[in-house]
């Protein structure tokens, strides 16, 4: 069976070229004298395969031609067709002998490499490969893309009788892999990707080093599992002052059993609506309890929210000739307990913070305070059920079992309620607040007035040693 073709070899045809298209004929040839076996279609019932094959030898051809001259075009010559004893590097050549000049070669092994950095993540190795491999030669990424296509033709060609049955096993399997994958276990050190990066750079075997190389290192002989203990004693700024001490320090520190205690000790209602809530918070997170102790809001506990407001009032003076302002300060002070209540005082400036906080406490009795309740839902904190303090009325017990559930003191005749946002500069503080509302309810008919609010400025966290973080 002859081929039926309607073009001709250019006339410049290299004498490599042509041996490789006569080749390329005979192997087509061979091909469907054994695929006119009963069952396959062969040539004489399926016309269309000549067309397909023609055209197929049509494209790679003309792929080995431009090949070859970009070859050329890279060892700065052109090619002849009366020069048969060329040895410009050409497709056919590369078929028959799998030979490539040396330099081409290394440059394309470096590329090869390269490619494989980048696809894995290695974005700084890739470049510095990238950059050896076009020193060595300014074409090499014509001649690797072009190398896997040939690599691509040759594998199909070798199966040419391939089934979708095998295609559709291959993708079963692949996807089999993505989903094992894309299984998420919890690990002893789960990390963020930023602190990943960081920690793949340490070496394999770390260890506490001492400043003075003369010096002992007692705390090296200390077992890793009771350095974990120590550390769980801990508050989470001590925690991770020691990790930034040394290597060693930070990957003990990023121990998940930390972590994850903090995270069930401070994630309880009324940090939390539900603790249901932080499953879905845990696998947003990829179980990095750090994680979740960093970026997902919580109201601390452990020290005071404070907001220092000032303004001007004008004053009198003897003088006509000159006025007279006062800078007046005031603080509004914020204190959170973990069930649920919460302590509102405004003070004037003739108390200051440092006479404030050790006495503000839920027995606390004075004018400007207001005892109510709170709770959080995402980065809003609602302050409900706020009560006057000054100890003119009765105000609920401070049982934790009662305080939500108190009723209303009928001697007071008002009752406030505040929205506030929460907000953590920098990440992982979530250490100020901002008055988003100030209303206030009258307990008789219910009405909702919105509280005036004057020079008022943001609540900023102050941390008092002597205040329990849960």
């Amino acid at each position: 069976m002859q081929l039926q073709t309607s073009w001709a070899p250019p006339e410049d045809e290299p004498n490599e070229l042509a041996r490789f298209r006569q080749e390329w004929l005979a192997e087509l040839r061979s091909r469907k004298t054994v695929a006119g076996t009963p069952g396959t279609a062969t040539a004489q019932n399926d016309p269309g395969i000549d067309a397909q094959d023609h055209n197929s030898s049509k494209a790679v051809f003309q792929s080995a031609v431009t090949y070859t001259r970009g070859l050329h075009k890279i060892n700065g010559s052109s090619p002849r067709a009366d020069d048969g004893a060329s040895t410009t590097y050409t497709a056919s050549v590369h078929l028959a002998t799998n030979t490539l000049p040396v330099t081409l070669e290394s440059a394309l092994n470096i590329y090869r490499k390269a490619v494989q950095k980048e696809q894995s993540g290695d974005l700084d190795d890739a470049l510095s490969l990238y950059r050896q491999a076009f020193r060595m030669d300014a074409h090499v990424d014509s001649v690797y893309y072009r190398e896997e296509a040939l690599a691509a033709i040759a594998a199909v060609q070798q199966d040419p009788l391939h089934t979708s049955t095998d295609s559709d096993t291959l993708v079963e399997g692949l996807t089999a892999k993505i989903q094992t994958s894309l299984i998420v276990k919890p690990t002893l050190r789960a990390t963020t990707q930023a602190l990943s990066i960081l920690l793949a750079g340490f070496p394999a075997n770390i260890s506490f080093e001492p400043e003075n190389e003369e010096e002992p290192v007692h705390l090296q002989k200390v077992p890793d599992e009771l350095v974990v203990m120590f550390l769980r004693k801990l508050d989470t700024t001590s925690i991770e002052r020691f990790a930034s001490v040394s290597r060693k320090a930070r990957i003990i520190a990023l121990d998940s059993g930390i972590w994850r205690e903090l995270v069930g000790a401070t994630y309880n209602p009324p940090q939390v609506a539900d603790v249901t809530e932080l499953t879905a918070v845990l696998e947003r997170c990829l179980y990095d309890y750090r994680r979740v102790y960093i970026e997902h809001p919580r109201v601390r506990i452990d020290g005071v929210y404070i907001a220092t407001c000032h303004y001007i009032r004008p004053g009198l003076s003897e003088n006509p000739w000159s006025n007279m302002n006062h800078l007046i300060t005031y603080h509004r002070y914020l204190r959170f307990f973990s069930n649920g209540q919460v302590l509102s005082l405004l003070t004037n400036e003739e108390k200051s913070p440092q006479e404030v906080i050790p006495i503000l406490k839920p027995t606390l009795r004075m004018q400007g305070l207001q005892v109510g309740t709170w709770h959080l839902t995402d980065t809003t904190i609602q302050l409900s059920n706020l009560l006057d303090g000054s100890g003119r009325f009765p105000l609920p017990t401070d049982d934790p079992h009662t305080v939500h559930h108190s009723p209303i003191v009928e001697s007071s005749r008002y009752t406030f309620v505040m929205t506030l946002g929460l907000v953590s500069k920098p990440t992982g503080r979530w250490n100020k607040m901002h008055i988003v509302a100030y209303n206030s309810v009258h307990l008789e008919s219910g009405d909702v007035h919105p509280v005036a609010l004057k020079h008022e400025r943001p609540y900023w966290f102050s941390k008092v040693r002597s205040y329990s973080a849960f």
